[in-house]
């Protein structure tokens, strides 16, 4: 703001618009240095799964196969160096789905893994175990965004003064979640992925 904008105020009123507008500029280069690798670092907040599947629960439960809802074709030529990589990610997997954000509401989400392969809409139920292609259950679980949290925190401190000020701290809020479901009977069920392909 340039002198001649400023509104005319009594010396207390400046020096608080003084002190908001250097507030404002603090977190103007605090929000800047918000970087995506710094942002990747921040902590995850933690969560229950909202489903407990017991191994008889998951014998009993019929097999749901998803396919696609709606699907738009693409122009775009394969690029036959992922074909690899595209078998590996078609592969149907078994997995439950979760709704963070709106708990036990259906999952809505567009796919297109590979250059080349048609957009696809899927409708994915919740907390209960489905088969669909692994590229789906992934993009399932990068579902996340970063949360600001504004607090009130010593800035800098200027001749035995301390000032407070606004400050962004981030943590990574998981919005929807995919987790595999196992099928065999072994007491070693701690596994979390689905499968990374091995080079």
């Amino acid at each position: 703001m340039t002198e001649e904008k400023r509104p005319k105020v009594n010396s207390a009123s400046q020096r608080e618009l003084d002190r908001a507008d250097n507030q404002f500029k603090e977190f103007d280069e605090q929000i800047k240095t918000l970087t995506l690798d710094r942002m990747n670092e921040a902590p995850k907040e933690d969560v229950e799964p909202q489903t407990k599947l017991t191994s008889a629960e998951i014998e009993k439960s019929k097999d749901i196969y998803l396919k696609p809802y709606r699907t738009i074709s693409s122009r775009e030529k394969f690029n036959e160096h992922y074909r690899e990589d595209y078998n590996f990610a078609k592969e149907f997997v078994y997995f439950t789905a979760e709704n963070r954000e709106v708990i036990g509401e259906e999952i809505d989400l567009w796919t297109k893994p590979f250059a080349g392969m048609p957009a696809e809409e899927w409708k994915v139920p919740v907390n209960k175990p489905v088969w669909g292609p692994r590229y789906l259950a992934e993009q399932i679980k990068k579902a996340k965004y970063h949360r600001l949290i504004m607090q009130d925190m010593p800035t800098n401190q200027v001749g035995g003064m301390q000032f407070y000020g606004a400050i962004g701290v981030d943590t990574v809020v998981q919005r929807l979640d995919a987790h595999p479901v196992s099928q065999r009977k072994s007491v070693f069920m701690g596994d979390t992925s689905f499968g990374k392909k091995i080079a």
